[in-house]
C-alpha cells in the first residue's frame, strides 16, 4: 500500500513523464514526427490504477493550460482551441479506463495490459477524433467530414500508437509487479 508522499511522489513523476513524452519526437521520413507521450499515458494508468492515473495526467494536463509549455506545440489556456486538444482530454480518460480495466482483469498477464492499452487507444481516439471534428467544423470554420478526419490519423498516428499500447503492455508486464514490491518494502 502506497503512504501519501509515495502517492504524490508516482503521480508527480508519471506527470512529468507524460510531459517528457511529448519532446521525445521521432521524425518519419516524408512525415510528421511521433511522440511517445501515449506510451506514459498508458503505463501511467497502468502503473497508478484508474485515481491516480487521472490525476497524474489531469496534473500534466493542467499545468500545460496554465501556461507552461509542456504540450507538443507549447502551453496555455488558448490549447483548448486546437483541434488537437481532444486528444489530452483522451488521455486523461485514457489513464482512468486503463486501471479501470486493470482493476477488472486483475492478474499480471501481458494479455490483460495489452487489453487494458486497447481500451485507453479507443477511449483516447474516440474523444480525440470527435473533438476534432467539432472544432474544425464549428470553431474553426473548416467544414470536414468524420472521414476525412479519420483519415488523418493515418499512416503514422494510429499505427504507431497500436505499437505503443503493444509496447506498455510488455513493459508493464515486469514493471508493476516490480512497483509493487518496492512498495511493499518501503
Amino acid at each position: 500500500m502506497m503512504r501519501k508522499t509515495q502517492k504524490m511522489t508516482m503521480c508527480a513523476l508519471c506527470a512529468a513523464l507524460v510531459g517528457i513524452g511529448a519532446f521525445i519526437q521521432i521524425p518519419v521520413p516524408y512525415m510528421d514526427y511521433f511522440t511517445l507521450q501515449f506510451l506514459f499515458v498508458l503505463l501511467t494508468g497502468m502503473i497508478l490504477g484508474k485515481k491516480l492515473g487521472v490525476i497524474s495526467v489531469a496534473t500534466y494536463v493542467g499545468v500545460g493550460l496554465v501556461g507552461f509549455p509542456v504540450f507538443a506545440a507549447g502551453g496555455g489556456v488558448q490549447y483548448i482551441f486546437r483541434p488537437s486538444f481532444g486528444y489530452l482530454i483522451g488521455f486523461i480518460a485514457a489513464a482512468f479506463a486503463v486501471g479501470a480495466i486493470l482493476e477488472k482483469l486483475q492478474e499480471n498477464k501481458f494479455i490483460n495490459y495489452l487489453i487494458a492499452a486497447f481500451g485507453g487507444f479507443f477511449v483516447t481516439y474516440s474523444i480525440g477524433l470527435t473533438y476534432k471534428y467539432i472544432m474544425l467544423n464549428t470553431f474553426s470554420n473548416q467544414p470536414t467530414s468524420f472521414k476525412i478526419v479519420l483519415l488523418s490519423c493515418f499512416p503514422l498516428d494510429m499505427p504507431g500508437d497500436l505499437f505503443l499500447c503493444v509496447m506498455s503492455a510488455i513493459l508493464a508486464v515486469k514493471m508493476v509487479p516490480l512497483l509493487r514490491r518496492m512498495n511493499e518494502y518501503a
